[in-house]
């Protein structure tokens, strides 16, 4: 929008842009490469990722897949590891060059409406009003702003899921050494199961160059229901005996907690209303199942601004023009994305079994197979056989079909 030329301002309620932001700490190179073009020059960045394991944990063992390529280390990378309050704070400096204005230190409290239309903000100190022909929101999770717009009504626990966060020092070499890296490659891991008590939500370690960024989430609902707490549950999940090689000897130099939108495709709010446009994780635009957030809202934040441009050109920040925002985001991977995985969390959560027997079960067969004790491979076999008929058939099959549709249809 400033590189369009028109008069753009940024309130940011942190000491400084990225103060307050909480993410695990993956950004892509794609999205941002379209908004500051040849951004890695000059970008805080951490680590470009080589390496990706998806792994699920019993009370003492581990097991999942690994996918380890050198095209993801090479130039163009896929992505990197970040630290969102070094990266953040050199992504606001991009936008002043473009000539935005960025004002650290004040939160906004209220929307200001002029018969019905969002016509600006308000700080609620003296003179702290500010007008605007539209106003881009990108509070939170938790918009209280989207609320008052009339874009989204109360969301439920179970519309959210909480996440700590921990920031583990480590020398690079010991680093390298334990995750088996090159020099200045990093590898990122997503960890279910017992991670997380058994919830729907996973762990996560990811390789910084000095740093392991380590956390663990779940449901806000199922957190209520079970009485379990995220910060214990990150301590468990450090005490894991697959996890506590990993990061032995670290010092926890950081920690933080954020709630991260779960509504999903069916249940988004309104993305726009007169002088207002919603972005980000105050869109929900957010996909759970492939670890997206950071480039949806990078993507969402640069439709809005292309709407709001076409806006001022019409005069016109009516629904009539903001519209197009929706349709913008409708042809793009956003809400296509969002679309695909829309049925995946409700058929996990309705399957709770899914995060603790299966893996039981595959670790038995391993331990089973993998066991030197005299018995005979046929014997093992039938032992195997015996612990696959011991879960219930249908459940099986419905487990099989279920999954099938929530990701096909």
């Amino acid at each position: 929008m400033a590189e369009a030329g028109l008069a753009v301002v940024v309130l940011e309620r942190g000491q400084y842009p990225g103060a307050k932001n909480v993410s695990g700490g993956i950004l892509y190179r794609h999205p941002t490469e379209e908004i500051i073009p040849g951004f890695e020059a000059e970008a805080p960045l951490e680590r470009p990722i080589i390496e990706q394991r998806y792994l699920a944990l019993t009370a003492d063992a581990m097991l999942g897949g690994i996918y380890r390529t050198q095209d993801f280390g090479s130039p163009p990378f896929n992505s990197y590891s970040v630290l969102r309050s070094e990266f953040d704070r050199w992504y606001a400096t991009k936008a002043e060059e473009a000539g935005a204005e960025v004002y650290p230190e004040f939160t906004v409290t209220d929307l200001i409406f002029e018969k019905g239309k969002v016509v600006g903000v308000s700080t609620g100190e003296p003179d702290g009003e500010l007008l605007a022909h539209v106003v881009v929101l990108a509070d939170g999770a938790n918009s209280l702003l989207a609320k008052q717009a009339g874009l989204h009504t109360e969301w439920n626990p179970i519309d959210q899921a909480l996440v700590a966060k921990e920031l583990i020092a480590l020398q690079a070499g010991t680093i390298n050494d334990r995750f088996q890296l090159p020099d200045g490659l990093g590898a990122a891991y997503e960890i279910f199961g017992e991670s997380t008590w058994n919830h729907l939500g996973y762990g996560f370690i990811y390789t910084n160059k000095e740093s392991l960024s380590i956390g663990t989430g779940a449901l806000l609902q199922d957190l209520i229901d079970s009485g379990h707490n995220v910060n214990d549950m990150l301590d468990r999940f450090k005490k894991h005996p697959a996890i506590t090689p990993l990061i032995a000897g670290g010092e926890t130099i950081e920690y933080s907690a954020h709630l991260i939108p779960e509504f999903g495709y069916n249940k988004l709010p309104k993305l726009f209303a007169d002088g207002v446009l919603v972005v980000g994780d105050a869109a929900g635009l957010v996909n759970p199942i492939n670890r997206e957030g950071a480039n949806l809202a990078m993507i969402s934040g640069k439709l809005a601004g292309q709407t709001v441009i076409s806006a001022r050109e019409r005069d016109d920040s009516s629904i009539t023009t903001l519209v197009r925002y929706r349709e913008l985001l409708e042809e793009s991977i956003v809400l296509q994305d969002l679309y695909k995985v829309r049925n995946t969390t409700h058929f996990a959560h309705e399957r709770p079994h899914l995060l603790v027997d299966y893996p039981d079960l595959v670790s038995k067969i391993a331990k089973t197979y993998l066991t030197v004790d005299g018995a005979s491979k046929k014997a093992k076999m039938a032992e195997i056989n015996r612990l696959v008929r011991s879960l219930p058939k249908r459940r099986l099959i419905d487990d099989a079909i279920g999954g099938f549709r929530s990701m096909f249809r």
